[in-house]
C-alpha cells in the first residue's frame, strides 16, 4: 500500500489541497494510469475550482472524473508506466478541461467522437455501458475531441454562470 500523497510531484501539492490557492490561468498535472489514483484525480479538479460554487465544483470535479476514467478503461494510458494528462485552462466565463491519453487500446479510424459514440444516460442500459461522455454532453457547454486516435484529447468548457445549466434542474426536481 502506497500513500496517495506519494503520487504529488515536488512542489505540486497546493494542486491537490481542496483550498483556494494562488491564482492561475492554466495548470497541467500527469497521472498515471491507475483507477487507484482517481481521489487525487478528483481533488486536483476539485482544487482547480475551489473558488467556484459548490455546485461548479461538483460538475466540474463529476465531468472532469469521467474524462479520466475513460482514458484509464478505454486508452493505453493504464499500460504499465503510462500516463494521462489533464489541463485546467480558467478563462473569465468559465473552465475547460482538456484530457490528452496515450492513444486507443484499439484500432479507431481518425476523426471526432459523435453522437454515435456518446455513452448513454438511459438508466436501464446494462453493464458495460457507460454514461461518461453523455454526461460530459448533458452538463458540459461545449465539448469536443482533437479527431486523433493515437493521442486522443478530449476536452469539455463549463461556464461558471449554471443558471441555464441542465443540473440545476436536476436539482430542482429532489
Amino acid at each position: 500500500m502506497v500513500p496517495l500523497a506519494s503520487f504529488i510531484k515536488p512542489f505540486h501539492a497546493h494542486y491537490f489541497s481542496r483550498t483556494v490557492g494562488t491564482p492561475f490561468r492554466k495548470r497541467k498535472y500527469a497521472f498515471a494510469g491507475l483507477p487507484s489514483l482517481m481521489p487525487l484525480v478528483r481533488a486536483f479538479l476539485d482544487t482547480s475550482a475551489a473558488e467556484r460554487s459548490p455546485d461548479f465544483r461538483f460538475v466540474f470535479t463529476l465531468l472532469g472524473s469521467e474524462l479520466a476514467n475513460n482514458s484509464i478503461a478505454h486508452s493505453l494510458s493504464s499500460e504499465h508506466g503510462s500516463t494521462y494528462t489533464l489541463t485546467v485552462d480558467r478563462g473569465a466565463t468559465g473552465m475547460t478541461l482538456i484530457c490528452q491519453d496515450q492513444g486507443a487500446r484499439h484500432p479507431m479510424e481518425p476523426g471526432p467522437f459523435t453522437a454515435a459514440d456518446l455513452d448513454t444516460l438511459d438508466p436501464d442500459a446494462g453493464p458495460g455501458s457507460g454514461r461518461g461522455l453523455g454526461l460530459v454532453s448533458a452538463l458540459a457547454d461545449r465539448w469536443g475531441d482533437n479527431g486523433n486516435p493515437k493521442f486522443r484529447q478530449v476536452w469539455f468548457h463549463l461556464s461558471y454562470d449554471l443558471t441555464d445549466n441542465p443540473w440545476t434542474r436536476i436539482e430542482g426536481e429532489q
